[in-house]
């Protein structure tokens, strides 16, 4: 199972989409249940929601996994049955995209746990956890840099770009949107810790040990990659856990 987290607006849905498109092939049955149905795609069986008609996530996705499909697309884990759903059918073996509103991928074990999951469900299902955020696509403050959080002589020669602007942009020199993110994989010790209820701080201090690298920091190198500026990131990952 793939969780993608986020607060809405933060692209959630485009990158399980992306996922799907990659792995949409004649020989796959891909169904995905949404609420509403956001783009349509050759192949694959697409379900919308609809309550009235007592079309819920969770009914839906029963009757769909009666029809066996390898690839499952959730658009929103609304609550335990929809979670607790899906991951047994992560674990029948289908592959299970979704997404949950949760402000990063290591509170999002916490929240799935404060639902009333039993974390060996939580542990055995996830393969990884995705959090996300969309920035705006500059000789930058050197405050700002600090509250970015990187220490200015790391700085030094990095080069800033902000766009000069113009009427189509209304003058913010930005344009469109690009991601950041950050994946925590659940390995054998997460998993551990996960199944003995550790904080989010612990499960945090323990992923950066093996190299997990939060939200901020994909920020940063967009920055100096000139794809964003400095304020962008900090007001994307301003509720992110540091």
């Amino acid at each position: 199972m793939i969780l993608l987290a986020g607060p809405a607006g933060s692209g959630r849905t485009t990158t399980a989409f992306t996922l799907i498109n990659l792995l949409n092939t004649a020989e796959k049955n891909i169904v995905t249940v949404e609420d509403p149905v956001e783009y349509h795609i050759k192949r694959v069986n697409q379900v919308e929601v609809n309550p009235k008609a007592g079309v819920i996530f969770a009914s839906a996705l029963r009757h769909i996994l009666r029809q066996d499909p390898d690839i499952v697309m959730i658009g929103d884990i609304e609550g335990k049955e929809t979670a607790e759903i899906a991951m047994h059918a992560s674990l029948a073996g289908r592959v299970v995209i979704s997404t949950i509103h949760m402000n990063s991928a290591v509170g999002t074990v916490s929240r799935l746990l404060d639902m009333g999951i039993e974390p060996y469900l939580v542990s055995s299902s996830i393969m990884c956890i995705v959090g996300q955020r969309l920035v705006q696509s500059y000789e930058a403050d050197p405050a700002i840099i600090k509250e970015l959080g990187v220490k200015a002589a790391s700085m030094k020669n990095a080069v800033f770009s902000r766009g000069a602007g113009c009427a189509a942009c209304k003058g913010t020199g930005l344009r469109g949107r690009i991601g950041i993110f950050e994946i925590l994989l659940l390995d054998d010790e997460i998993r551990a810790m996960i199944n003995s209820r550790a904080d989010s701080k612990a499960i945090l201090d323990a992923a950066r040990k093996k190299g997990f690298l939060p939200l901020r920091a994909d920020g940063i190198r967009a920055v100096l990659a000139g794809r964003t500026t400095v304020e962008e990131v900090l007001q994307a990952a301003q509720m992110v856990e540091d």
